[in-house]
């Protein structure tokens, strides 16, 4: 009589042992076969939303189970979701449902304008560049602007993190808002100092940070040197814009490796060979180094620079015109010799 009691105890831990084994593995045993990144549009269906997931787990019919069981297909939310060993269908339910998403991470660049870097940056998003363009558009215009376009200067060179769902408002709001902290008390007192607009030292450091090719301790020299010419009424003469004029023609299509005689009446408001004065806007995206070298230039007596053959990517700086031909002499040779056209 005991054994036989004993027997079926046993025989009832068994059974429960594996339903208890099934209910687990089920509910939270690892399910991913692969690891990867899964997109959940705004309009997908719940048949849209397995489709997606089922190149990631091993058994489909069990999180379907577990999903449904959790009123996932009545309610999920949209996003970019990082799929991971180990995790088991619970984890992933409760995970989409509750829109826990990883972020996308974006480099913002010196882009010439706010099309190219929106071309670049909608490619991490759910929106297309269209929808991003034209409520960039209502910003502008809301601010008093005539498109995105005059929005260039609330961005900044650097590496953000937007999620992919991001909205225009929503990732404009992140720059306004990181806009608004760099033009602390400090930086506005030396802007009234500079005598310039704010317009004008966006220009002046996106010609400095395009002179200096980012480079940080270049910067306030080349930011000296061009507010010299500009104070004595001088064209800044500054390559880089004729570039941008020539890129803004061609939609940034031409590459353009170096500035010739021919480039230098190029009709544009940007190009400071044919034009006095300061550019209407920044030529590029800049980085708060480059701004922050016009607020606090360096006091010297330079007019002229050239690039410095010897030191790449450096240039040599000179009050003389005299020794600025000999270095665009040798600059010149130097560009020859490399048959850089």
């Amino acid at each position: 009589m005991k054994k036989a009691i004993l027997i079926i105890i046993l025989l009832v831990f068994v059974v429960a042992g594996f339903f208890g084994f099934r209910f687990y593995n089920k509910y939270y045993g690892n399910n991913v076969e692969k690891e990867g990144y899964v997109l959940i549009p705004h309009n997908a269906s719940f048949k849209q939303l397995l489709d997606s997931i089922s190149p990631y787990i091993q058994n489909k019919e069990s999180f379907e189970a577990v999903a449904k069981d959790k009123d996932l297909d009545k309610y999920f939310k949209a996003g970019r979701y990082r799929i991971q060993r180990g995790i088991g269908n619970t984890n992933l339910v409760n995970m989409i449902k509750a829109g826990n998403q990883t972020e996308n991470t974006f480099r913002i660049g010196d882009f010439g304008d706010i099309y190219q870097m929106v071309g670049r940056v909608t490619k991490k998003t759910e929106l297309d560049s269209l929808r991003f363009v034209n409520d960039f558009n209502t910003i502008a215009t809301e601010k008093g602007y005539t498109n995105a376009e005059d929005l260039k200067k609330y961005f900044f060179i650097d590496t953000y993190n937007f999620f992919w769902t991001v909205t225009p408002k929503e990732f404009f709001k992140k720059f306004e808002d990181q806009y608004n902290s760099f033009w602390n008390s400090e930086r506005k007192a030396k802007e009234q100092q500079s005598g310039l607009t704010r317009n004008q030292i966006y220009a002046l450091a996106s010609i400095v940070y395009k002179e200096s090719g980012g480079k940080e301790d270049e910067m306030k020299t080349i930011a000296g040197l061009y507010l010299n010419r500009y104070r004595k009424g001088m064209k800044l003469q500054s390559d880089p814009t004729v570039i941008y004029a020539i890129n803004k023609q061609t939609n940034f299509k031409e590459s353009i490796k170096r500035v010739l005689y021919k480039h230098l009446s190029t009709p544009s408001p940007y190009n400071t060979y044919a034009n006095a004065g300061i550019p209407p806007g920044p030529i590029c995206v800049v980085d708060k180094n480059s701004v922050d070298a016009v607020l606090n230039a360096e006091n010297n007596n330079y007019i002229f620079m050239c690039a410095d053959p010897a030191r790449f990517g450096y240039h040599k700086f000179t009050a003389s015109a005299e020794q600025h031909a000999i270095n665009a002499k040798a600059y010149q040779d130097w560009l020859n010799s490399k048959n850089i056209k």
